[in-house]
């Protein structure tokens, strides 16, 4: 199944927003900052991460319910076989 792309935006946004916060990251390391601050800064990429993949399993998991088939459909079952591997 692809995924509607208009549905996309706010998704690409938390993946930008995480693209700079793990730059960060490699900053702080490069720079030789404090272990806590470093892992804090992690921790927060992380998390974007997490909610841009639970986005994407969402939007999708809608589009598959509103299509003929719905929640019987072959790609309902991947949808939620994806949202498993994230937890």
């Amino acid at each position: 199944m692809e995924l509607d792309v208009d549905q996309m935006g706010p998704v690409l946004n938390r993946l930008r927003r995480a693209q700079g916060q793990l730059a960060a990251v490699t900053r702080m390391i490069e720079e030789g900052r404090d272990c806590a601050d470093v892992v804090t800064q992690l921790a927060a990429v992380n998390r974007a991460l997490d909610r841009a993949g639970f986005a994407i399993i969402s939007t999708g998991l809608k589009q598959c319910l509103s299509e003929p088939g719905g929640a019987d459909s072959v790609d309902a079952q991947k949808m939620e076989k994806l949202f498993m591997s994230l937890a």
